[in-house]
């Protein structure tokens, strides 16, 4: 059984926000190429939940791990850093 351990925060961008309450995230990571040690870049999109509902494409934003609040949406916006 998994230990209860403390919720992921990411730090991304808002690519989406034409949903009511929910905006899509897009966080971009580095890592290195596994043989080639090449610095490189990989995305990933989240669906967050954002009550006020007043984010625009564009902002950065940090979201935390939350329970699944539906289908695609585990993800929670807690701060707009820009």
């Amino acid at each position: 059984m998994e230990s209860q351990g403390r919720k992921k925060i990411r730090e991304g961008t808002v690519v989406s926000n034409k949903m009511q309450k929910t905006v899509t995230v897009s966080v971009e990571r580095t890592i290195p190429h596994p043989r080639y040690k090449k610095i490189i870049t990989r995305g990933k999109k989240y669906y967050a939940h954002h009550e006020k509902g007043d984010l625009q494409i564009g902002q950065k934003v940090r979201i935390q791990e939350t329970r699944p609040l539906s289908k695609l949406k585990r993800w929670i916006v807690v701060d707009v850093l820009s």
